[in-house]
């Protein structure tokens, strides 16, 4: 890669403004950070659309090993078990961090933090902000903290698109003007200090709940910089974004069904206490699949709230109802239908308990990361809190590892007004490959034919092509999806639907290896024309 232009950001360069990138930031203060952010920060951010809130165990009664214990039974058995204790004993502290940030969580009448309850949660936990915009408010005070810190400078408008490695360390990102689909002049920005906090890889699906930065980007540079990726294969589908023509698609908080709301079919059959004994407060994949086959019946899926709320509706979901109300659902008087969307991504860069991942000098956080916490389904609510204990942690450590502290040049902000979308077309195909064949059932044939159309398009785009960084993640997830032959919590194998004892481990997968598997699997596939109608193809 030439390197066209260089610029000195400095000490610690931070990829991604969301709630992991901008808390990293605020906990290295004062040391100079630069924060880049492809939007304006907190815009492009799956955190500000966070509904439910934080799980912490604060209440009397409740305790960090309990909530660890539930984190461990919902990630069906690949939990990394240290980590999730850990995360779940520093989670007070973080609550404290947010507070002193000005976050106005919930009170009760005693003035004590409020905590509801989510699916799979064996206590009520969850910190919230006015019932269900816990994300947007945190968001909010954060950006806030951000710009009246003198030593964080944001670079707005700007995307990361490759790491810049030198003697096998991460030395900073080559970056371009957001949404440009070439970058013919290549933007080297150097750190002594990398941290890749750019979010998840929802827009690689046809029907998602994340913005249209999510797309993958961070897990791909890290991969074909040789970074070791943890359990891509395991993707959360919300089991309840409103249906339709949306993109992203509104979402509705798990935190309807902790108040009571049921699920229904269109002829008002309640479906899900005949799946799972929690019923519509069962682990999101069961919740996820039951949803999936009513629609695929052609019952469709539908959530009531008339009976558990009514007129309480508007005032204690104002997010949700707002988004109702703009499809034209009035939730107090009819049930709102719903579908699952990718919504969260479990693997990602694999790091230590330090934040760090394989590669010298690149620290991971938030989505983007994958510290073993989630296992194969997260439990609600533990994003939030895992991006900011790992948040904090990679502040110390690169504060007790990376020597000095200097403020990088200044950036000429990119010129954006010939800034175009990113290979639209291939982006759109994509997208609707991954949904038919790496969504929420998959099978061999499915995923094979994937790997053979996510490899067509990466020829088609060319080398040059900022498409790359999107087609390599979704061969990651669909490489080690098809290597996975069981069931396990997100993955869901229709031709293995058990879980199997020897797949009770984590999957740790470099690009070279999922590209072995792709070949092996297009070269072994069914040339069937029935999988490509499927696709659409």
């Amino acid at each position: 890669m030439a390197h066209g232009n260089i610029v000195d950001a400095g000490d610690v360069l931070i990829v991604g403004a969301g709630l992991a990138g901008l808390f990293t930031a605020l906990k290295l203060a004062p040391r100079p950070v630069t924060v880049l952010a492809s939007a304006p920060i907190g815009d492009g951010a799956s955190s500000a659309w966070a509904q439910g809130g934080i799980a912490a165990a604060i209440e009397p009664g409740d305790t960090p090993e309990s909530h660890a214990a539930d984190t461990i039974a919902a990630g069906a058995g690949t939990v990394d078990e240290e980590a999730a204790l850990s995360i779940a004993r520093e989670a007070a502290i973080r609550i404290e961090d947010l507070l002193r940030l000005g976050v106005p969580f919930d009170r009760n009448i005693e003035g004590k933090l409020a905590v509801g309850r989510e699916a799979a949660h064996s206590q009520r936990r969850i910190v919230h902000v006015k019932g269900d915009q816990a994300g947007k408010a945190i968001m909010q005070a954060l950006v806030a903290a951000v710009r009246a810190t003198p030593s964080i400078r944001v670079m707005e408008g700007l995307s990361a698109y490759e790491l810049a490695i030198e003697d096998g360390r991460a030395v900073g990102i080559f970056a371009r003007p957001a949404h440009a689909a070439t970058a013919p002049v290549p933007l080297l920005i150097k750190a002594r200090a990398l941290v890749l906090a750019s979010g998840g890889v929802g827009q690689l699906f046809a029907v998602t709940t994340n913005p249209l930065q999510a797309r993958g980007e961070g897990v791909a540079m890290a991969a074909r910089a040789g970074a070791l990726i943890a359990d891509p294969e395991f993707v959360q589908f919300h089991p309840t974004a409103i249906a339709g023509q949306h993109d992203p698609a509104p979402l509705v908080t798990e935190a309807l069904r902790g108040e009571g709301a049921i699920l229904v079919d269109s002829a008002g059959r309640r479906f899900m206490p005949a799946i799972h004994h929690d019923a519509e407060l069962g682990p999101r994949d069961i919740v996820a699949r039951a949803i999936f086959r009513e629609i695929e019946a052609g019952r469709g899926a539908f959530l009531d709230t008339r009976v558990a709320l009514g007129t309480r509706f508007p005032e204690a979901f104002p997010t949700v109802y707002k988004s109702c109300l703009a499809l034209g659902i009035d939730p107090v008087h009819q049930p709102i239908p719903v579908a699952p969307a990718a919504h969260y991504h479990m693997g990602g860069i694999h790091v230590d308990m330090r934040g760090r991942s394989s590669i010298e000098g690149l620290w991971a956080c938030g989505e983007v990361a994958c510290t073993g916490m989630h296992g194969a389904n997260r439990l609600a609510s533990n994003s939030l809190l895992e991006a900011i204990v790992f948040g904090a942690r990679i502040a110390t450590d690169i504060d007790g590892s990376v020597p000095g502290a200097r403020a990088g040049r200044e950036v000429a902000p990119p010129v954006l007004a010939s800034a175009y979308a990113l290979d639209a077309p291939m982006v759109a195909q994509l997208r609707q490959i991954m949904t038919a064949h790496v969504g929420v059932e998959r099978d061999a044939n499915g995923l094979a034919f994937a790997l053979g159309e996510i490899a067509r398009l990466e020829r088609a785009a060319g080398p040059a092509s900022l498409f790359g960084n999107i087609a390599t993640t979704a061969k990651l997830i669909a490489a080690a999806a098809f290597a996975r032959e069981e069931s396990r919590g997100g993955h869901y194998r229709s031709d293995f639907t058990r879980t199997r004892a020897p797949w009770r481990h984590r999957t740790f997968i470099t690009l070279k290896e999922a590209s072995r598997i792709a070949d092996a699997a297009i070269a072994e596939a069914p040339a069937t024309g029935e999988i490509a109608a499927q696709a659409g193809a």
